[in-house]
C-alpha cells in the first residue's frame, strides 16, 4: 500500500462518512469508504467500499469527545489498511461564514473561528468540531484541513445574499450563505467534464437527501441557492421545515407559550417529511405508504422543489440543465418524476423508462431542458482540497 494515505470525515447532524484515499501522481484516489450512524444503537461501523465489506457493532458509546468511537473504528480499519501511513485528515465543515472562502489548515485560530459559528449551524457545527478534536486527541501531530460548505456560494451577488431587513444587519453577517457547497462543487466539475464548453450552461442542481437544497449555477459558478442564513431554509427536508413564515415563530411563542428551544427543536427535528406525514422522515417509506398523509407529504416536498427550480431559473434568466443528486435525487425515480411533471410548462420532458432506470440522462430528445442524474462525491472534494492546502504549505 502507498505510504501516503489520506482520511476524510464528512460529518452530518447524526452520522459521519469516512473516506480513505491514496495519493497518486499528485491526486487523491479513493480506496475505502465507511459510515457511522449515530441514530442507531449499538453504534455500527459500516465499511461499504474497500478490500472487504463489513458491518461491525462498536462497543464505544457516542460521548462528547468521540475519542472512543474513533479509536475503535481505527482499530477495525487497521486490519485492512496501514493507518500508520496516514499523512493528513480532511473535514467537511458546514458553515464558514464570511471568514472562510477556501479550505484551510486546522489551527487553534481556525478552530476557534469555526466554533464561533455554532449558532448559525447548531446541528452540524458542533459535530464537526468534535471530530476535529477527536482526531487531534488520537493523532496530535497529524495535519488536518477543513473544507466549507458555504465557500462555493461566495460568488453570489449581494442582491442575492440580502434579506429585506435593515441594511445594518447585512454588515453584521445576517445574509444568505447557502450550503451543500462541496456537493455542488463536485457536480460543477462533473458538468465541466460532460460539457467542456458550457459546464451545463444555466443549470439548477437539486441536492436531495435528508438535508435538501437547490443551487443555480452559471457555467459552474454559484449564482443563487435555496438555503439561506441557516440549514433550515429552502425546501422541506427529512425533519427540517424548509422556508417558513417567521410570523409562525412569534405566534407559537407569544400565542401558545412555546419556548424558543421548543420551537427550534420542532423546526429542526420534528418537521419536514416527518412532520407533514406523522409517519416517517424517510421518503422511501412514504412512497410505499397508502396513507393520505404520506402522499400529501410527498406532494408538498415535490411542489416546493419544482417551485424552487422555477425561482432559481429566474435568477439565471433561463434554464438549460436540471441535475438531480444525493440519496433521493440519485435513487428515487418517483420523486424526480413528480418534480419534473410540474415543470412541463418550461419545456421539460422526461423519458419514463430512463428515469425508472436511474439513467445518466432522463430527459427526452425533444425536451428543451436536459435532465441529468449525477452521483455526488463530497469526500472526493474534501480529499482534493486537502492536497491543495498541504501543497501550498510544502
Amino acid at each position: 500500500m502507498s505510504d501516503k494515505l489520506l482520511l476524510t470525515f464528512n460529518a452530518g447532524s447524526s452520522s459521519v462518512k469516512i473516506g480513505l484515499f491514496v495519493r497518486e501522481n499528485g491526486r487523491a484516489r479513493r480506496i475505502g469508504k465507511g459510515m457511522i450512524d449515530f441514530r442507531h444503537q449499538p453504534l455500527t461501523f459500516h465499511l461499504v467500499e474497500g478490500p472487504q465489506i463489513f458491518n461491525v457493532p462498536l462497543v464505544a458509546k457516542s460521548d462528547d469527545l468521540l475519542h472512543d468511537v474513533l479509536e475503535e473504528t481505527f482499530a477495525w480499519l487497521a486490519r485492512h489498511y496501514d493507518l500508520d501511513a496516514v499523512t493528513a485528515a480532511g473535514h467537511r465543515v458546514v458553515h464558514g461564514g464570511d471568514r472562510f472562502a477556501d479550505p484551510v489548515l486546522v489551527t487553534d485560530e481556525s478552530t476557534a473561528a469555526i466554533a464561533a459559528l455554532i449558532p448559525l449551524a447548531p446541528l452540524h457545527q458542533p459535530q464537526n468540531i468534535r471530530l476535529i478534536q477527536a482526531i487531534h486527541d488520537l493523532r496530535p501531530c497529524l495535519p488536518q484541513t477543513v473544507s466549507f460548505d458555504t465557500a462555493f456560494h461566495r460568488s453570489q451577488s449581494e442582491t442575492v445574499q440580502r434579506f429585506a431587513i435593515p441594511r445594518e444587519w447585512f454588515d453584521k453577517g445576517i445574509k444568505r450563505y447557502g450550503f451543500h457547497g462541496l456537493s455542488y462543487a463536485y457536480i460543477a466539475r462533473a458538468l465541466k467534464a460532460l460539457e467542456p464548453e458550457r459546464a451545463g450552461g444555466k443549470a439548477v442542481v437539486a441536492h436531495l437527501g435528508s438535508g435538501a437544497s437547490l443551487c443555480a449555477m452559471e457555467h459552474g459558478i454559484s449564482r443563487d441557492t435555496s438555503m439561506g442564513f441557516s440549514t433550515i431554509d429552502g425546501v422541506p427536508m427529512a425533519t427540517r421545515s424548509g422556508a417558513i413564515d417567521p410570523g409562525i415563530f412569534f405566534h407559537l411563542i407569544h400565542g401558545h407559550g412555546l419556548t424558543v428551544d421548543q420551537v427550534e427543536t420542532m423546526i429542526y427535528q420534528q418537521s419536514g417529511l416527518l412532520g407533514l406525514s406523522g409517519i416517517s422522515a424517510d421518503s422511501r417509506v412514504l412512497l410505499e405508504s397508502d396513507a393520505h398523509q404520506a402522499r400529501e407529504a410527498i406532494d408538498v416536498f415535490t411542489l416546493r422543489i419544482a417551485g424552487e427550480v422555477a425561482r432559481l431559473s429566474a435568477t439565471l434568466g433561463g434554464l438549460d440543465t436540471l441535475v438531480f443528486t444525493a440519496g433521493i435525487g440519485e435513487n428515487q425515480p418517483a420523486i424526480r418524476k413528480a418534480v419534473c411533471d410540474r415543470l412541463v410548462f418550461i419545456g421539460l420532458a422526461i423519458d419514463t423508462r430512463a428515469n425508472a432506470q436511474n439513467a445518466a440522462v432522463i430527459s427526452t430528445a425533444s425536451s428543451r431542458i436536459t435532465v441529468r442524474v449525477i452521483a455526488t462525491d463530497e469526500e472526493q472534494v474534501i480529499a482534493d482540497d486537502m492536497l491543495a492546502v498541504l501543497d501550498r504549505l510544502s
